[in-house]
């Protein structure tokens, strides 16, 4: 299967011609704003393979996805929910948590995808609204956090990092719970890790993934991403 070569044009071919091997659909282009929001719409993600490569754009032959009914709690996760002394936060820290899992290891990798360009082609998404970050605090300490993209019913999630036992899967189980409230249909997580896996997240074939993504960006979400609460304001003292 021939892989694509993007030049400036804001264009993909269709997400079914990559490889299906290496899910690898097109190289070369941009990161640009209007480039990414085109190429999730089609179910299509970008990712390095080291520091130093040109942007490969992705769309593997089948996907992990959650639909949000399917997240599993399993007997430990949901005890570390009802215990947990962390606080949960919403695009408090983006930045932050990029940053973090851009420092997780993964098998066979040197380096990191995280790389500069990339830190900065979302930091544009997020300051557009388009992607968010889920936060675990332990009191002023960022002990976990995930960040993705959201657009209609479906939020893209990109990496997820934890400093603490259950602290990534506690962001991500409250994660889905909030965009479930919301009205998101679709999670989409990717690649297969044994981590998403235990949390209910199953492969689909591209072409199942590609249809529900058709469904799930005709929803207008409640909320495109949940809200800080305000403090409630303070009483006045007593006279």
């Amino acid at each position: 299967m021939p892989i694509f070569l993007l030049n400036d044009e804001v264009a993909f071919p269709p997400p079914e011609l990559a490889d299906d091997e290496s899910g690898i659909l097109a190289v070369g282009g941009d990161l640009s704003v209007a480039r990414l929001l085109l190429a999730y719409s089609i179910g299509v993600f970008p990712w390095y393979d080291q520091e130093a490569s040109p942007i490969l754009w992705h769309a593997p032959a089948w996907r992990m996805v959650l639909e949000p009914a399917g997240l599993h709690r399993s007997r430990s996760l949901r005890k570390a929910l009802r215990r947990t002394p962390l606080e949960l936060r919403w695009d408090s820290a983006f930045e932050r948590v990029m940053d973090h899992c851009a420092r997780v290891p993964r098998p066979g990798q040197d380096g990191t995808w995280l790389n500069d360009d990339m830190r900065q082609a979302y930091l544009a998404l997020h300051r557009r609204g388009f992607a968010h970050s889920a936060e675990a605090w332990r009191g002023d300490t960022l002990v976990g956090g995930l960040y993705g993209v959201t657009l209609g019913g479906a939020f893209f999630g990109e990496s997820m990092f934890s400093l603490e036992t259950d602290a990534s899967k506690i962001v991500f189980a409250r994660t889905v719970e909030a965009l479930t409230a919301r009205g998101y249909t679709l999670i989409d997580c990717q690649v297969y890790t044994d981590h998403l896996a235990s949390l209910g997240a199953v492969e689909w074939p591209r072409a199942r993934f590609s249809e529900a993504l058709a469904e799930a960006l005709r929803i207008t979400p409640d909320e495109a991403w949940p809200r800080q609460p305000r403090p409630a304001a303070s009483a006045p003292d007593p006279a």
